[in-house]
């Protein structure tokens, strides 16, 4: 494993120092460049939980990952660079208002002035670190903060439009180490109430939006703007290739 080599399949030349500027310059270059995906899941390809593994297929083989593997991986660049942070469980809350398998989302905090919640293994979620004190922090996705539950628990939370904010995330700050997720990665990669095991879906974050293929569908935003296309499955490894840079072997 080679830090530069990491670095350069983010577009990024060098670190020169672990502050929140650089974190935030990481983070997003990670979001821009590594699909979150879960191919190998529909294809029944195992996903373990080792960091070199992931850093053959996301860094070597230009793949993305779900959250174990992008979340493991930046989890080691980003200690490998200089910044103290740790793993963290969260509990994803449905567009539906019901809640995910508890535990089973891997995130980290990165500890600096305060800590902040990092999380390049979410799909359309914050691309800046999250401060756990409730200051807003904005990018193209929307207007983000976390919310403290009590001791350890955090809510991250996306305004509406409307002057409410919906939870997207609720973390415990306590930290993980990646065989702490044995038993929900494995739900994830094989339950069929995993949200992941019910069809394909690859997405990436954009300057202005995001790309998302879900199952048949491509989705394109651009400025808020949603524009959608049906795609045949013999159309599909091209369009992986073209916008998520993914080629199948």
């Amino acid at each position: 494993m080679n830090v530069n080599e990491y670095l350069r399949r983010i577009g990024i030349d060098k670190v020169e120092e672990a502050n929140e500027k650089t974190l935030a310059h990481l983070q997003l270059q990670h979001m821009l460049h590594i699909p979150f995906e879960n191919l190998d899941v529909m294809r029944n390809v195992p996903i373990p939980l080792d960091v070199t593994t992931y850093y053959e297929k996301v860094v070597l083989n230009h793949r993305g990952g779900f959250c174990y593997e992008l979340n493991g991986l930046f989890n080691w660049l980003l200690h490998n660079v200089g910044f103290t942070n740790h793993l963290v469980a969260g509990t994803v809350r449905r567009p539906d208002g019901g809640w995910a398998k508890e535990g089973s989302h891997a995130a980290q905090i990165v500890e600096l002035d305060q800590p902040y919640l990092v999380d390049v293994g979410f799909g359309d979620s914050a691309r800046v670190p999250i401060p756990l004190t409730g200051e807003l922090r904005e990018d193209v996705s929307g207007v983000y903060r976390a919310v403290q539950v009590n001791d350890h628990i955090f809510d991250l939370q996306k305004a509406d439009g409307d002057a409410n904010y919906i939870t997207l995330l609720r973390f415990d700050i306590t930290p993980k180490e990646l065989p702490d997720f044995e038993e929900v990665c494995r739900f994830n990669q094989t339950s069929p109430e995993s949200h992941f095991t019910q069809k394909e879906l690859v997405t990436i974050a954009t300057p202005d939006g995001r790309i998302t293929l879900s199952d048949n569908q491509l989705i394109t935003t651009r400025n808020g703007e949603k524009q959608k296309a049906t795609v045949s499955e013999d159309e599909k490894p091209a369009i992986l290739q073209q916008f998520f840079g993914i080629h199948l072997k």
